[in-house]
């Protein structure tokens, strides 16, 4: 699916420009293509064979999409590394999947275009639905890293829920607004090909500039996670900015507040749609119309898409009364394969007639849209990255001075969720910035927490277990 979309697309589209990199030079159909041709070659050489998985440790850079490009042309799995991880966590998912070859720069990539020679060397491979295309990670409720895999038959359903199998052309700019590991770029690149669009990338998101490319390449439509909307809606640049041309703007990969939700449709002057999903459900789930009325558009996340089914489930796995909190789940061809080599957390991962538990609390209101009520699982979610807090406990508990901690998140206007730490300390409290700098080597930057509360013993309820209620009401309580 993804390696036919590019030959064709190439075929078609040529010398568009596929991607244009933070420096302004555009990369075409036509010499992606053919560059991840003589990639592919070199990984061929390199040992990589059908199966095997590539894992791309590098930024979001054009050669990660030329990388990517070629692992899926030999026919291995693309596993995609966030470069924000710490090392030791990079490595961690390096090793879980057996990587046969990780790609870590663009010299890299040029290394292995180099030694290629005769691109009509690469085999073309036979169709095979059930052949592993990509890796996404995530995160279980320890917050140890888990692998959801994509296989050519997922790759294709995701394309024909978001833009139809028979698509093609008809895309322009887009704003790279997520990391390329992510799953909204990694399972979505086949329609962004078919469709011809044009990726415009930055070195690191910030504001100002993606505020100045979409004016720049006058953008119709703008998709990305809240906090980044909250960023430009707070950016001193955001007046100045002609954004005529925008009509469309899609949210997802968080909770956006209902007045988040409105000051985007008033002051960007386009249309929303928000849009549910998880990295398991192959960022397919449900979303609002554009152009819905108050009810609908401000505070639900709308409709099933497509073919994509929704039951409310209870503790035991039954479906919850009609109007009842229970857990959201859901049944899709785009849902994920499995959890790679992970036989046990996959069986966890669904109810025995498929559908997907996504660990969020819900349920369906008169209208069919989905109304989200919190989550089972102990995480939270910052700029559109999962924290789970026992990850970030495990690594504040080795401080000196800390004798009991526990991490809860506090509501935020910009991120959606920031974490706060309540600790239980030995003498002098930590600083919150001695906290930072503590766990800086071993989390990612969003991981860290960014409020601290300090606490003679941390609440438990009348079972001795950690009153998560009583704690998210401290953090909600803390200063700054």
């Amino acid at each position: 699916m993804l390696a036919a979309s590019i030959r064709e697309a190439a075929r078609r589209f040529g010398d568009r420009p596929l991607l244009i990199d933070a420096a302004g030079r555009p990369w075409s159909y036509a010499e992606v293509d053919a560059r991840s041709d003589a990639v592919a070659v070199g990984m061929t050489r390199a040992g990589v064979r059908e199966r095997d998985v590539v894992a791309l440790t590098l930024p979001s850079i054009p050669e990660y999409v030329v990388a990517y490009l070629a692992a899926v042309k030999v026919g291995a799995a693309a596993a995609g590394v966030n470069t924000r991880l710490a090392p030791g966590e990079r490595a961690a998912l390096v090793e879980m999947v057996d990587a046969r070859l990780v790609v870590e720069s663009a010299d890299q990539v040029d290394e292995l275009a180099s030694v290629a020679g005769d691109a009509a060397d690469l085999v073309a491979l036979p169709d095979d639905l059930s052949r592993p295309v990509a890796v996404v990670f995530t995160s279980g409720t320890t917050g140890l890293p888990k692998g959801a895999v994509f296989d050519e038959a997922r790759i294709a359903a995701i394309c024909a829920v978001d833009v139809g199998l028979d698509a093609w052309d008809g895309g322009g700019p887009m704003l790279a607004s997520t990391e390329f590991c992510h799953i909204g770029f990694t399972t979505k690149l086949a329609w962004y090909l078919r469709l011809g669009a044009t990726q415009v990338l930055m070195d690191r998101w910030r504001p100002e500039e993606a505020l100045r490319l979409a004016a720049r390449h006058r953008m119709a439509a703008l998709g990305g996670v809240p906090s980044q909307f909250a960023l430009m809606l707070r950016s001193p640049a955001f007046d100045d900015t002609d954004l005529g041309a925008l009509t469309a703007v899609t949210l997802g990969g968080g909770p956006a507040s209902p007045a988040l939700r409105a000051e985007i449709i008033e002051r960007f002057g386009a249309e929303l749609s928000v849009r549910y999903s998880s990295t398991e459900s192959g960022g397919c789930g449900t979303g609002t119309a554009f152009g819905a009325t108050d009810a609908e558009a401000l505070s639900s996340e709308g409709r099933p898409r497509g073919p994509i089914e929704v039951a409310i489930r209870d503790e035991d796995g039954a479906g919850a009364p009609p109007g009842e909190v229970g857990e959201v789940c859901l049944r899709s061809p785009t849902t994920m394969v499995g959890y790679w080599r992970d036989p046990e957390a996959t069986a966890a991962a669904f109810h025995p007639d498929g559908f997907l538990r996504t660990g969020d609390l819900g349920h369906l209101d008169d209208a069919g849209c989905l109304r989200l009520a919190g989550r089972v699982k102990e995480m939270y979610v910052r700029g559109g990255y999962n924290v789970y807090p026992a990850q970030v406990e495990a690594v504040l508990s080795q401080h000196p001075q800390i004798v009991d901690v526990a991490v809860a998140p506090r509501a935020d206007e910009v991120m959606g969720e920031v974490g706060v730490a309540v600790v239980v300390s030995s003498g002098a409290a930590p600083t919150i910035e001695a906290l930072r700098e503590f766990a800086a080597p071993h989390l990612a930057a969003y991981k860290l927490p960014e409020h601290v509360v300090v606490v003679d013993a941390l609440p438990l309820t009348a079972m001795h277990k950690l009153d998560r209620r009583a704690l998210e009401a401290l953090a909600a309580e803390s200063p700054g």
